[in-house]
């Protein structure tokens, strides 16, 4: 259990309800997460519905979306999101090899555009003052100034839940490990060594 109480769905305001059954279950099994959010009716309010209604209308593709939540992910050690976005990265098209390996700088099996998503995911995350003029211009070639701000938007956010998941203690939920599992991902249970985070000049 988190290091605060589940807000049950019969404690959380009817306007609010459909926001908070359809985040933990449909867009995907974050209930454990949500029921810590509900502590707060604004943020599950806005931060619940604005992530529900930006995966209706995203503009950057899922498998591009999925490399930068994991690579954000991994650098911050969070298990929860890990456990939640490698499974979705795998369907996306990268296999469970890749996915381990996506913080070496020479990781096999990522395509041009998701090593430069993984490369810009990694300097946002961990020199965003400094994020290099030619890794920016090489991001403004590939996507439009709207996937950009998408990306960069939901990299940073990524940063953000890592450590509310991480400081709350919030548990991964059931079934979450064993779909990991299933498709050939790998438990989180090590730190990530700086020296193997690639850092694109």
């Amino acid at each position: 259990m988190a290091r605060v109480r589940n807000i049950e769905a019969q404690e959380v305001a009817e306007d609010l309800r459909s926001i908070y059954e359809k985040y933990g279950k449909e867009y995907g099994p974050f209930m454990n997460q949500v029921h810590v959010f509900a502590h707060r009716p604004i943020i599950l309010k806005h931060m619940m519905g604005m992530m529900l209604a930006m995966s209706d209308e995203s503009v950057v593709q899922k498998r591009h979306l999925e490399v930068a939540l994991v690579t954000v992910s991994k650098i911050n050690e969070c298990r929860y999101c890990v456990a939640h976005h490698v499974p979705r990265l795998i369907e996306n098209g990268l296999s469970a090899e890749t996915v381990a390996q996506i913080l070496s700088p020479d990781c096999p099996g990522l395509d041009e555009v998701d090593r430069l998503i993984r490369d810009y995911a990694v300097q946002v995350t961990t020199e965003s003052k400094r994020v290099s003029n030619s890794l920016f211009s090489r991001l403004r070639a590939a996507f439009t100034d709207s996937q950009v701000v998408e990306l960069t938007f939901r990299i940073a956010l990524c940063g953000f839940y890592n450590r509310f998941n991480e400081a709350l203690q919030i548990e991964i939920e059931d079934g979450v490990i064993a779909d990991l599992l299933s498709k050939g991902g790998e438990i989180m249970d090590l730190p990530v060594e700086p020296e193997t985070i690639g850092l694109p000049s």
